[in-house]
């Protein structure tokens, strides 16, 4: 069978077709979208690994932070405790006759820092006495803090509130 110029040039067309379309369908496309497949794949690892940094760096954050409690710990006075603190702190705010209970609660804690709390109710005072008290025993470097602290009005006297604090420290 002998063709003639024109057939025979579609003759190559056709096959360059084919040719060209196996080409791209099973070897092209499948590079295309293994390279797309690999840079999804790079994209999430580095979204892993700029949170794995973040972390890292909260953790510094936290060691360090966690040597400054220590060495806030070392330089408190030998024998600190909490309640002694607070009732300290009472009698130069002038509140200690008006503390109607103070509970210390039992100390909890699992890792190289146990919490120390103490629960105390202070009747018929001031508003200035609280602030008063409230900055003599909010210490930092005691590492003392309120954790909780509730005010009601009294109903004794008009004028006067009764507040109920919570006030926690750790220990090593």
């Amino acid at each position: 069978m002998i063709l003639g110029r024109r057939e025979k040039l579609l003759v190559w067309l056709s096959i360059c077709s084919v040719a060209i379309f196996f080409l791209l369908q099973f070897l092209v496309f499948p590079v295309l979208e293994k390279k797309d497949f690999f840079e999804r794949g790079v994209k999430i690892k580095e979204a892993g690994l700029r949170e794995i940094l973040k972390l890292r760096e909260d953790y510094e954050t936290y060691k360090k932070d966690t040597h400054g409690i220590q060495d806030i710990l070392r330089q408190r006075k030998k024998g600190f405790t909490l309640f002694t603190f607070l009732e300290k702190a009472a009698g130069e705010a002038g509140v200690k006759s008006h503390i109607k209970y103070m509970k210390p609660s039992p100390s909890k804690g699992t890792g190289a820092f146990k919490e120390s709390m103490v629960e105390m109710k202070l009747e018929g005072i001031t508003l200035q006495q609280l602030v008063d008290y409230l900055y003599l025993v909010q210490s930092p470097e005691n590492a003392v803090t309120v954790k909780r602290l509730s005010i009601t009005e009294s109903k004794e006297a008009s004028g006067y509130l009764n507040a109920i604090l919570q006030v926690l420290t750790v220990d090593n």
